[in-house]
């Protein structure tokens, strides 16, 4: 991989990856200081979502929750390994790919932002339940949102990249 000028780079685009931390802090900051725990005080908004407080000591849908705490530092590991990485391929990303940055960004803003609560408080503060009848997904918050967009957003250059002829990929 070769690297780029910053100008050049995708690195001009951890602009997002601040936004999407500092929004993603100031949800969770909001709901811990102005909703209950629990789902006793949920607040129901529409007939498929809900706002409720809950705290995830594992991963996605509380993977290793239950793991004994060592899981909170692996976890953290992981979004530090995982962001340093994706800047590195920023900085060989020029610029002009905004899909690929921008998914980048995303991923880095998400991975921080739920870095910052394992760091801080020792769990991550998840808030949005979505659910069909009785059947409720995961809650999650703006952090996990801005990852899985920024996942999708790979896959989907990937894809396109995959289907370029050989010749106006290089």
């Amino acid at each position: 991989m070769k690297d780029l000028t910053t100008k050049q780079s995708g690195v001009r685009w951890l602009w997002l990856a601040l936004l999407v931390f500092v929004l993603d802090i100031g949800t969770k900051l909001l709901v811990m200081d102005t909703m209950g725990y629990g789902w006793a005080n949920r607040i129901e908004i529409l007939p498929f979502f809900n706002l409720l407080y809950v705290h995830n000591y594992g991963a996605a849908f509380s993977f290793l929750s239950d793991a004994g705490g060592w899981q909170r530092w692996f976890f953290a590991a992981i979004a530090l390994g995982v962001s340093g990485l994706l800047i590195y391929w920023m900085r060989c990303t020029p610029a002009s790919n905004r899909i690929l940055n921008v998914a980048y960004a995303l991923v880095i803003g998400g991975a921080i932002g739920n870095l910052f609560d394992r760091v801080v408080h020792g769990y991550v503060v998840d808030f949005l339940d979505f659910y069909i009848g009785n059947s409720h997904w995961p809650a999650f918050n703006l952090a996990d949102a801005a990852i899985c967009v920024g996942a999708g957003l790979i896959v989907l250059d990937s894809v396109k990249a995959s289907k370029k002829p050989h010749a106006e990929a290089e």
